[in-house]
């Protein structure tokens, strides 16, 4: 499995259409290699949250889901008032997992119930 980088994030944004535009600050490099990983496994997620083209709740998943070639729903919902709308090549990519163990620990129970799967094996299939 590739690991994705921040670089490698960059790259692929400066290099291919986004058609969603973004309505965060920064985004956890670690978070969106986690569910690219899970993408490319075959992990099931929940669809995302937009308003306008804009997103409100999904910006890792979005963007994991362009690297994985995974197709993910788009659900209407509205932006936040005082959202800053920005173009992704203003965005902060953080190298730092935003995400104790604990978190990742219950993200993976949480998406091996959501998949049906018991949470050992989502866990191998990560391996």
């Amino acid at each position: 499995m590739e690991k994705i980088t921040k670089e490698l994030l960059i790259q692929f944004l400066n290099e291919n259409k986004v058609n969603l535009k973004c309505s965060q600050l920064r985004i956890c490099v670690p978070i969106v290699d986690r569910i690219y990983k899970k993408m490319i496994s075959g992990i099931k997620f929940a669809g995302i949250k937009v308003e306008n083209g804009i997103i409100c709740d999904g910006h890792h998943r979005y963007l994991a889901s362009l690297l994985a070639n995974y197709s993910i729903e788009i659900i209407d919902y509205v932006v936040a008032k005082g959202s800053v709308i920005r173009d992704w090549s203003f965005v902060e990519f953080i190298e730092e997992d935003y995400d104790t163990q604990a978190k990742i620990d219950m993200w993976n129970r949480q998406d091996a119930e959501y998949n049906d799967l018991p949470l050992d094996k989502l866990v191998d299939l990560l391996k």
